[in-house]
């Protein structure tokens, strides 16, 4: 326990989250690390024998998503705007009706760490509340701080009321009547100010009373304000409790509950005249059952604060306890948890449908038990609450209304139900359940470990993903453990006789104990219980499940006719052959590639679809993406059609929806079966306006449409058919654009309470794309009839083209049906991967949620149809839309006496002249090629060929939104002579993460080399890099070299290492000498041209030597997951950052973000997390390979994202601890200043630096087939590679000679002096209208203050840039570096054994050690033995890194991410000896071990989680059973499993050997068999891999199942299945039959 006590101990030192860990020797975790804050000026840590000083961190305030432009810090910002070139907006009032305002949404985000104690025989022991809070100050590191780095995010527990202390005081006081069963308590927040608390008092007294309640007394709650943080302080509320008497059980429970929620209005009523009552008077808990004791506390310091903890009269039969992680707070007491009901580890991805949705049902929602009084306790969500508030709060009323309360959770937080073996096999009843209440109530979903209770029942719930570390224990004593890591208690050696099971929550899945019976129940149990309640299979029988009908083969118009249509519609040339035409033909989205270059739509002269203006939100740090591909299992394209009846006292099958659908995707049959269905009554309404341009005629078309959906809904209708189709209405009129016609009345219905009683479905000529239907789904639509693209698919089909295109075998021979449903399917599939880059499973989750933003609509659009979206720059009105929707027909239709042939092209993805403006193009290629003497012609560059290049940038037409601002300096000029030099800016300089794979070796090297010679900074984008490229390149006088002969004009002393190098989610060739050969290592969260998604690598571009790099099999595609598997959340990113500072301290750490809307409040959380350094991109970058879908829809500006960032950062006071760097479109020494003003540090090049050593922007880089070789693997293409390192040295050179002079020009001397001066940038305005000059009428509208608003001052950048790399304080592997033995045996190469004992607060346990074995030695050179043994409970990350010759054994239990990252060595994990359960059934270690492996081996005596070797390279590992997902992505290595699995076995798996012991025959049930076949093992070789590996795992474990195995091997060897992944069927392991390889040689 001496280990606990360290973890526990307040030290006497403060330090930022995660910093300090260790002093004097001592191992103190994070969290232990903080003192009172009387202390706050102590050092913050020792460097290198000095102390530095602790940064002056201000309080965390709110996202900059809202217009808070002046600087939180000063009331007078560093360099105040002139009125003349600044645009003030006033904040936004928060929409208040309907539907919810995003803006508040994106302003709480967080994560956490939860558990829960409690006694199954009833026991009421102090002991319990005192373990919680030991297990609660053990994940202090889960948690985090305000920028003073000791005010809580939030911390709590909830447990029983305590009776016994709280009967004692009421004795003493005098106060009669409290007894349990008859009484109840309310922990009240009350306002610091004198008056306002005391009419808190009074409102509460008021409306306790008014429930026929007594108020028995006060308590002033005793607490210990030194421990409180200064930023928590100064909202540190007055804390009483209010003892309340007169109803007994339920009756006063909700008695409780009304009165809770009148004084929330009360106080809300009377918010004018008190301003601050309604926020800062809270209830945090009013029950006759259970207690909340939160706040804006450290864990460490709860049981210092609230003194009643203390009481050993304060005792409870179960404590849930909570740590929060808030990425952007203004320190809120109310939002620590526990909640009123539930304790939340994680993110709610629907929230703001969930919130929609809430609101317009609430009418409907009644129950007997309020006996009318439902309109009080209304409304029931509040969008300026976090997520887990709102879930909370609906959960509440649900329980508070008599429903179980395993029932609310399971249909608040669905399992994944179809297609399920295990719940098939053993609780099938369920899925009636789960289908009766899909049509009623949406998912809440997202990553979820949910802890909650009643008072009654205790229990959690994890999101059907299983995205949250969930572990649960049981001991002999009928004690129940529930935590988010094992070791919290730090007992795992000290108690192992008395813990009798262990186990984890896998996906979906619900453990309860009743705390009155003690009976305790896991998941199967919970569910036939919950499942057999009603009858719901009943209720299901008269439910309509519809099929798709067979698509019609005959068209519905002439040739003519339908180019007419599209015309009208919108379409243009390229949408027609690149999108659908595509689709239809290969049932997938098309792929491109080099990113989006074209104009805004806002900016752009051509006419856009309302669709484009619209992008797609992405999770990124506080949520993860998921993955349609691999784990499509776990979505769900279904959606119900018709009315939605009351969620709080269903009935039965009236309640719900009469019709479910698979897919929202309508063939034209499908549309005519609805409408004879007559349980829907469903009613066209045409969509369509004046069409002479007249004024108002827009507004007046939707106002219209708006009336005649509601008359249809309130006459009886349940499905309003919203259609632009030729039969329906005036098709001389043209058609409101589906998607305006769609919100608007979605929102309408809303307004007028009739939502819930109608779906709307839509019969659409526009849309096409998947991101339109993305856009009509997600803005109400419950179904899209895509009538016009259909047609244009059967046209297609019937074409001669395409018929003797089939007659000579270029295509396959389909129907014209078989084109539309592959069409279909290509729509599906486009939806899946919309829905899962949000971390979305369900897109009845995504219906009416509003996940987009929108960029250049204004606000009268907005509010008419779009309410609560987004939208920061304003834009264009009714008219101006009604005017761009005539364009399209204008552009198109020909002129008198001439024939409309086709539609015309508008070159929005290729460049052709005339049409559409690209900024990468031929004119501009030629231009820099010519400046910087392409092919090292120059030994500098030509700065006046540069100067036309620069014109050419200039001068073009405004694509980005920085083109529309220019420079207003206050300053005159000054001479370039005073200027900073050109060495100094290129040192800001960096390129792109542009992988070795997706360019050519030579193109990834010579830029490595010139950035390495300017002081700059490449970066080895995703897919690792050559050890050779780390040594300094020897070269002769004609700049060629032994080592490279592939290169030319290189020179002696150059070195080709990337100085970044990055860590991407699929982990290729991050070895540990690859990051230790880092200066900097990114992790790359999310990619500008696709966030959300992973990367990918054509199959024909991964050649032998870049499959050697990967780890994979050459010519097999390799695929990055959407998701890093080890950032679910921002706790876990924190850890990733924690992990790369131990493997390499020196390296800085760097997290890629995409620019978003809320990107301000991930931006803080990352840098609480101890990043150094932040990379905003925009949503137009270049890529090697996307959906084109993805590159033109998803994304934000790079400019909204940098000034957010930046502007919420200064507003934080978290500014200067990271450096800011801008990767969007940097192409000129104009671009820097502009990104510089917003407040970037360091400036990205990425196509740019490409195009300077060669790239002709061909466009075909996904191909392989790059004519000039930069971004092709074929040799014969490489060798025409045209450029050398210094023309890329002449590009940078020439750009910053013109950053030298745009400074000298506005009168500053260098960059520090101009960084975040975006008040400098004013808005072009040049016109009486608005509009700027050569740019189109629907600019007028645009409002750009949002970038030309003073940011303040956020301190000196070459401040920020300088400071040394983040430190995490002292380490357990630091303990270890210093041993004697251990020193020696390093250096010696020699044997040693070093013991030690390891808690949970030590986290990725051995690999500074192993980083530095790495750094001498590299990943497999040590010939050493340096052998670990460690006993107890290891943190996260255990064994990470691990290189060869370094051997550790933990004897104990684990976490998340074993063996990440393992290069070498062996790791192995054996339960306490004293254990008295069987290890092959109990847990041992966490999720997502073997990420990313490369080597080494690892064995495990005992289960694991979810996703086990997940991209898991060349590591073999014995495992005795795994949760889901076991070998996704695996591309080599062997894994043997000798129990259990869930399902998706083998997802993915490319490479690599799989074998797993099927003792009950349900295998083949759980293997994904997209990929992997099945076999027996069958070969000599491959059994001796099996049984060598089992002996090996025997030896260094003792498994008992292990020798089972081993002792009776004739006979399990049978029961082995192998799993063969195409790449390995051809070897001795997996056949007797080895073909040759046979290279050809021509």
């Amino acid at each position: 326990m001496a280990a606990l006590a360290r973890a526990t101990a307040l030290a006497p030192v403060v330090a930022h989250q995660g910093v300090a860990r260790r002093s004097y020797g001592a191992r103190v975790p994070a969290m232990a690390s903080r003192v009172h804050s009387r202390n706050l000026a102590a050092p913050l840590r020792s460097v290198g024998g000095k102390q530095a000083p602790m940064p002056s961190f201000m309080g965390l305030k709110k996202s900059a998503a809202l217009p808070r432009f002046r600087s939180l810090r000063s009331e007078t910002p560093a360099a105040a705007p002139r009125s003349s070139t600044v645009v003030h907006v006033a904040a936004r009032e928060p929409y208040t009706g309907g539907a919810v305002d995003m803006n508040q949404i994106l302003e709480e985000r967080d994560a956490c760490g939860v558990g829960f104690i409690a006694s199954l025989k009833g026991e009421r022991t102090h002991k319990t509340v005192a373990d919680a809070l030991t297990a609660l100050g053990c994940m202090e590191h889960r948690g985090a701080c305000s920028a003073d780095d000791d005010s809580g995010d939030g911390a709590g527990i909830m447990c029983n009321i305590p009776w016994k202390m709280l009967g004692k005081y009421c004795d003493d006081a005098g106060i009669a009547g409290f007894e349990e069963g008859k009484s109840g308590v309310g922990m009240v927040f009350l306002p610091q100010d004198e008056a306002q608390a005391k009419k808190s008092r009074e409102i509460l007294n008021e409306c306790v009373e008014a429930e026929g309640l007594t108020v028995l007394g006060w308590r002033e709650v005793p607490v210990n304000k030194n421990v409180v943080g200064r930023m928590a302080k100064a909202t540190e509320p007055v804390i009483e409790q209010i003892l309340v008497g007169g109803a007994e059980e339920d009756d006063l429970e909700r008695k409780l509950f009304v009165a809770r929620k009148l004084a929330e209005k009360k106080s809300a009523a009377i918010n004018s005249e008190m301003p601050g009552i309604a926020e800062n008077f809270y209830v945090c808990t009013m029950s006759g059952r259970t207690i909340v004791y939160k706040g804006m506390l450290r864990s460490a310091v709860v049981g210092e604060f609230y003194e009643d903890l203390k009481n050993d009269d304060f005792q409870a039969q179960f404590c849930i306890y909570h740590r929060r992680f808030s990425t952007n707070t203004v320190p809120k007491w109310p939002l620590a948890q526990p909640m009123r009901f539930l304790g939340h580890n994680g993110e709610i991805n629907t929230l703001q449908g969930n919130l929609n949705w809430m609101a317009s049902r609430e009418a409907d929602m009644t129950h007997p038990v309020w006996e009318g009084r439902e309109p009080e306790l209304r409304p029931i969500c509040n969008p300026a609450a976090s997520d887990s508030a709102n879930l909370d709060r609906v959960a509440e009323l649900l329980v508070k209304s008599g429903r179980p309360v395993a029932e609310t959770m399971m249909l608040l937080v669905p399992e994944a139900y179809r297609n399920h073996p295990d719940l098939d096999a053993t609780y099938p009843e369920v899925e009636s359940f789960y289908d009766y209440y899909a049509g009623m109530q949406e998912a809440w979903d997202g990553p979820a470990l949910l802890v909650f209770t009643d008072g009654k029942k205790l229990g959690c719930r994890l999101d059907r993903n299983g995205l949250r570390p969930a572990r649960f224990w049981r001991t002999s004593d009928d004690y129940i453990y529930v935590a988010s890591e094992v070791g919290v208690l730090g007992d795992a050696i000290s108690n192992a006789a008395n813990i009798v099971a262990k186990g984890r929550l896998g996906p979906g899945m619900m453990i309860q104990a009743d705390l009155e019976t003690g009976a305790f129940q896991e998941n199967t149990e919970v569910a036939k219980e919950v499942a057999a309640r009603l009858d719901y299979k009943e209720f299901l029988k008269d439910t309509m499940f519809l099929d798709a009908k067979d698509p019609g083969e005959a068209t519905t118009m002439d040739a003519v006719g339908l180019i007419e249509a599209q015309a009208a519609a919108g379409y243009a040339a390229e949408d027609v052959s690149m999108i659908i035409e595509s689709m239809a033909a290969d049932g997938m989205e098309p792929t491109w590639s080099m990113g989006d270059d074209t104009p805004m739509p806002v900016l752009s002269g051509r006419p856009h679809l309302l669709y484009d203006y619209f992008k797609q939100r992405f999770a990124q740090v506080t949520n993860p993406a998921i993955d349609p591909l691999r784990e499509g299992l776990v979505m769900s394209l279904e959606m119900t059609l018709g009315a939605k009846g009351n969620l709080l006292d269903n009935k039965g099958a009236k309640d719900i929806p009469a019709v479910h659908i698979k897919t929202p995707v309508l063939f034209d049959e499908d549309v005519e079966t609805i409408m004879g269905l007559k349980e829907l009554a469903a009613v066209r309404v045409p969509a369509r306006y004046a069409g002479s341009g007249g004024k108002g005629e827009m507004a007046k078309a939707v106002a219209d449409l708006c009336a005649a959906a509601e008359k249809a809904v309130a006459d009886g209708s349940q499905t309003v058919i919203i259609s632009d189709r030729p039969d329906c209405g005036d098709a001389s009129m043209p058609a409101i654009p589906s998607m305006l016609a769609v919100g608007a009345v979605h929102h309408h219905l809303i307004k007028v309470g009739l939502r819930s009683r109608a779906s709307i479905v839509v019969e659409s000529s526009s849309s096409f794309s998947t991101h339109h239907f993305a856009c009509l789904i997600g803005f109400g639509a419950s179904a899209v009839n895509p009538w016009l693209a259909l047609e244009t698919c059967r046209q297609w089909r019937g074409s001669t083209k395409i018929e003797n295109a089939i007659k000579r075998g270029k295509m396959p021979n389909m129907s014209v049906a078989d084109v539309q449903r592959n069409y279909k399917a290509a729509v599906n599939k486009g939806l899946k991967k919309i829905l899962s880059k949000m971390g979305i499973s369900l897109l009845t989750s995504y219906h009416g949620a509003q996940i987009l933003e929108c960029y250049g609509i204004g606000p009268e659009v907005i509010d008419i149809a779009f309410k609560g979206t987004v939208s920061r720059i304003g834009g264009m009105s009714m008219d101006d839309l009604a005017a761009e929707t005539a364009l399209f027909a204008a552009s198109n239709f020909p002129g008198e006496n001439e024939v409309l042939s086709g539609i015309a092209a508008r070159g929005m993805f290729q460049v052709k002249p005339g049409l559409e403006y690209h900024a990468n193009n031929q004119e501009m290629s030629k231009l820099l090629h010519k400046a910087v003497g392409l092919g090292g012609k120059k030994e500098e560059g030509d700065f006046d060929a540069y100067k036309l290049y620069q014109e050419e940038r200039n001068e073009r037409p405004a694509t980005s939104l920085r083109d529309m601002l220019m420079i207003e300096s206050d300053r005159k000029p000054i001479d370039i002579d005073e200027v900073e030099s050109v060495g100094d800016i290129c040192a800001r300089f960096c390129t792109g993460g542009m992988s070795l794979g997706a360019i050519s070796r030579e193109c990834h090297e010579a830029i490595a080399i010139a950035m390495n010679r300017i002081g700059g900074k490449s970066n080895s984008g995703e897919g690792g890099e050559d050890p050779q490229r780390y040594e300094t390149i020897s070269a002769d006088a004609d700049g060629n070299s032994d080592d490279f002969p592939h290169l030319n004009g290189l020179k002696t002393g150059d070195i080709a290492s990337s100085a970044i190098k990055q860590v991407a989610s699929g982990r290729f060739g991050v070895t540990t000498s690859f990051l230790m050969a880092a200066d900097q290592l990114e992790i790359k969260v999310a990619q500008g041209a696709k966030p959300g998604e992973g990367g990918q690598l054509p199959g024909k571009k991964v050649s032998p030597y870049i499959a050697s790099l990967r780890r994979s099999k050459a010519g097999v595609p390799l695929i990055s997951p959407p998701p890093h598997h080890d950032i679910y959340s921002i706790e876990d990113l924190a850890q990733l950052i924690y992990d790369l500072h131990m493997v390499n301290p020196k390296a800085k750490v760097s997290v890629k973000l995409v620019g978003q809307a809320g990107i301000g409040t991930v931006a803080s959380g990352v840098a609480k997390a101890n990043a150094d350094i932040i990379q905003i991109s925009g949503g137009d970058g270049g890529t090697g390979a996307s959906p084109l879908s993805s590159i033109k829809h998803a994304g934000g500006p790079m400019e909204m994202g940098l000034v957010e960032a930046h502007r919420t950062l200064v507003e934080n006071d978290l500014r200067q601890r990271v450096v800011l760097r801008a990767d969007g479109g940097c192409r000129s020494g104009l671009d820097v200043i502009q990104c510089a003003l917003m407040g970037a540090d360091e400036y990205g090049f990425g196509t740019v630096a490409m195009i300077a050593t060669g790239c002709v922007m061909a466009r075909i880089c996904h191909t392989n087939n790059c004519p000039v070789g930069v971004a092709s693997q074929r040799e014969e293409l490489r060798a025409r590679f045209p450029g050398a390192p210094g023309d890329l040295v002449n590009f940078f050179q020439l750009c910053a000679q013109e950053v030298r002079e745009e400074l000298a020009s506005m009168g500053y001397k260098s960059l520090d002096e101009v960084i975040g001066r975006n008040d400098l940038f004013a808005q072009k305005r040049v016109h009486p209208d608005g509009a700027a000059p050569g740019q189109p009428a629907k600019t007028t509208g645009l409002d750009l203050s949002f970038l030309t608003t003073s940011s303040g001052e956020g301190g000196l950048s070459s401040a920020r840039r300088a400071m040394a790399t983040h430190d995490d304080g002292r380490m357990l592997d630091d303990e270890i570096l210093e041993d004697a033995g251990v020193i020696k045996c390093i250096a010696e190469e020699g044997e040693f054994t070093i013991k030690k004992e390891i808690i949970n607060t030590d986290r990725c346990a051995t690999a500074r050690v192993a980083g530095a074995v790495a750094a001498k030695y590299g990943d497999s050179g040590f010939a050493g033995s340096l052998n670990i043994e460690l006993e107890g409970s290891a943190g996260q990350s255990f064994g990470g890194f691990t290189v060869n010759g370094v051997n550790v054994k933990l004897i104990g239990e684990a976490n998340d991410y074993v063996c990440k990252s393992m290069s070498g060595g062996s790791v192995s994990i054996a339960p306490p000896p004293a254990s008295p359960f069987n290890p092959e059934d109990c847990i041992i270690a966490g999720n997502t071990c073997l990420y990313g492996a490369t080597g080494g081996k690892a064995f495990f005596n005992g289960r694991a989680g979810e996703r086990f070797a997940v991209r898991n390279s060349l590591a073999e590992t014995v495992v005795e059973g795994t949760g889901d997902h076991c070998c996704e992505y695996m591309t080599g290595g062997c894994v043997v499993v000798l129990g259990r699995v869930g399902r998706n076995v083998g997802a993915g798996m490319t490479g690599g050997i799989g074998y797993f012991l099927d003792e009950d025959g349900t295998f083949a049930s759980k293997v994904n068999g997209e990929i992997v076949a099945m076999q027996r093992v069958g070969t000599a070789q491959g059994e001796a891999q099996l049984k060598g590996l089992i002996e090996e795992h025997v030896a260094k474990t003792g498994s008992p199942k292990g020798k089972a195995v081993l002792a009776a091997w004739a006979e399990y060897l049978p029961k082995f299945w192998q799993l063969v992944p195409p790449s390995e069927a051809n070897t001795p392991e997996a056949t007797d039959v080895v073909q040759e390889e046979v290279t050809a040689s021509a």
